[in-house]
């Protein structure tokens, strides 16, 4: 069976910055409060006639910038994972996939949370080892802005957006060594959107009730994703034959730099070897990994034999890590 591997990535995040200090008069909260407890500064808010879409195209383009080798003709599938799509339907992939001229491929969205890249990464891999697909172009993209609840202090700090761009495709060395995935429908609550699918679909009861934003129980949020995050990265390596002194990186989904912490606490792996960014963009769900990853190699800290695990959770509630040897 071939390798499959990440060939070129992209990242994009809107223009505007929303500092704590911003966010102190919108809400009755501090930068002395959101810091110590989130290590957030500062977060990304795309423009009002920017959606999720638009910001996965920006992503696209930069990947373009960075890898003038990139045909979009030639991709044959686009998966965009995302909590935050344009629309229910059509897919967010295939509004996507018209806007940068990717005629033959076929295209859809991946809806795990904030593990969802990770989860489109693993069904990429698997159709281009398998030979179903040549190059596969994976998307996160998220406009979060659009259903936090700004009058609830206790989410509307942690949220961000951003879009990030991988292209998945054979390679000759290295690449996707394995994956972990995983859920638990049982704490489905704990992080969710409760109105606007069929079980409450929009009425004037879900609107005063305020059930089109995002729900967020942070304290077992937490209790979930600091051992999520250390077993998958755990379990990604021991795949592959390998051990935690094989690993070079970790980029873990940017959600809390206390969770980012405690999992680095339980590994024994010094916070050099993690990758850290959620101070200036915050959580941005399906964007996170991508947005770091990109930061990561533009700052030299991955370089083409190592090894990094891409680790996520989020809602659902989902896991998941991507074990990758870098290749380039």
């Amino acid at each position: 069976m071939r390798r499959a591997g990440i060939a070129a990535l992209g990242a994009y995040a809107p223009a505007h910055i929303l500092s704590n200090a911003a966010l102190e008069r919108l809400v009755d909260t501090t930068d002395q409060w959101i810091t110590s407890r989130t290590g957030i500064k500062e977060r990304r808010i795309a423009a009002s006639d920017e959606a999720s879409s638009d910001l996965a195209v920006q992503a696209v383009r930069d990947l373009a910038r960075r890898f003038p080798q990139f045909d979009p003709g030639a991709l044959d599938l686009i998966l965009c994972a995302t909590a935050t799509p344009d629309t229910l339907f059509p897919a967010t992939a295939s509004l996507v996939q018209h806007r940068v001229s990717a005629t033959r491929a076929a295209a859809c969205d991946i809806g795990a949370g904030c593990t969802g890249f990770v989860y489109a990464l693993a069904l990429a891999s698997g159709m281009v080892q398998a030979g179903s697909a040549q190059q596969v172009l994976v998307l996160g993209a998220e406009t979060l802005s659009r259903i936090v609840d700004w009058q609830d202090r206790a989410t509307c700090v942690l949220f961000g957006d951003g879009a990030g761009a991988a292209l998945v495709a054979p390679v000759e060395r290295g690449g996707f060594l394995s994956f972990v995935l995983g859920s638990d429908g049982s704490g489905a609550s704990d992080l969710c959107l409760p109105a606007g699918g069929s079980r409450q679909p929009a009425s004037p009861h879900t609107l005063q009730e305020r059930l089109h934003y995002l729900r967020m129980n942070g304290r077992e949020v937490f209790k979930f994703a600091v051992p999520a995050l250390e077993q998958s990265t755990r379990q990604a390596l021991s795949h592959a034959g390998l051990a935690l002194p094989d690993l070079d990186l970790l980029v873990p989904h940017q959600a809390n730099v206390r969770i980012l912490q405690a999992a680095a606490d339980r590994l024994g792996l010094p916070m050099e070897r993690v990758v850290v960014n959620v101070e200036r963009y915050g959580n941005t769900s399906s964007a996170s990994i991508p947005l770091a990853l990109v930061e990561a190699l533009d700052q030299g800290r991955l370089k083409s034999g190592q090894r990094a695990v891409l680790a996520g959770f989020g809602a659902g509630l989902t896991w998941g890590a991507a074990l990758v040897e870098w290749s380039w």
